[in-house]
């Protein structure tokens, strides 16, 4: 009985750790309907894995038939070194490139040293991050901040 227990216990944890980890594949049509209501995204937000999270979450609401007005995030802190020409984070970007709007943080630039000729095409300047986003939440905009 115990050799049965183990050899269970042992596919179990073999499957389980081969299984890919995915996120949110499919939104319910309550969340749907909801989110038609203000059509206007936007996130502030200070790490990689944030960005490329926020990134994909459009290609989500997207998928599932959210219509989206507007779409923007708030760059600032430590993040903001990595939007610099030829970066990963650049090429990731592309395919988001004309659809999502990323504002970037002047004081977290010049805090951190980045030149605005050294970001990528694409990104836009804003004073500071926090301005920016009490702007987009007075023109109605849903505000998330990570």
């Amino acid at each position: 009985m115990n050799n049965i227990f183990r050899t269970l216990l042992v596919i179990m944890v073999m499957i389980t750790a081969s299984a890919e980890v995915q996120g949110q594949k499919k939104l319910d049509q309550q969340a749907v309907t909801d989110l038609q209501k203000t059509p206007k995204y936007a996130f502030v937000l200070t790490t990689e894995k944030h960005f490329r999270g926020v990134l994909s979450m459009y290609d989500l609401l997207i998928e599932n038939g959210v219509l989206i007005e507007d779409y923007e995030i708030v760059v600032k802190g430590k993040v903001v070194t990595q939007l610099v020409k030829d970066s990963e984070l650049e090429e990731f970007f592309q395919k988001y490139k004309g659809k999502v709007k990323v504002s970037v943080c002047s004081v977290a630039m010049e805090k951190l040293g980045v030149a605005e000729e050294t970001l990528f095409d694409g990104l836009t300047v804003t004073p500071t991050a926090s301005v920016r986003v009490l702007q987009l939440q007075a023109n109605g905009y849903n505000t998330l901040t990570y």
